[in-house]
C-alpha cells in the first residue's frame, strides 16, 4: 500500500515538474541581449537568461535575434 502511494506521488510530482519546466521560459534573452526561441541554435546552451512569453516581447525589451 505504501509503495503504491509513493509511486503515485512520484508520478504526479514528475509530471508537474515537466509541465512547469517547458512553460517557464519559451523565449530566453541571454545576458548578451540575444533572444533565443525554442529550436534556435543556442537555446539549450543558454543558462543565464531572462524569460519571455513570446519572441516579440523579448525583441521589444531591447533584445535581438541570433545571427545563426
Amino acid at each position: 500500500m505504501k509503495a503504491i502511494i509513493l509511486v503515485l506521488m512520484m508520478m504526479f510530482s514528475l509530471s508537474g515538474f515537466a509541465q512547469t519546466k517547458s512553460t517557464d521560459a519559451p523565449v530566453k534573452k541571454s545576458k548578451a541581449g540575444i533572444c533565443h526561441a525554442p529550436g534556435s541554435s543556442y537555446y539549450s546552451r543558454t543558462k543565464n537568461f531572462t524569460p519571455y512569453k513570446t519572441l516579440d516581447e523579448c525583441l521589444k525589451s531591447g533584445g535581438r535575434l541570433p545571427k545563426r
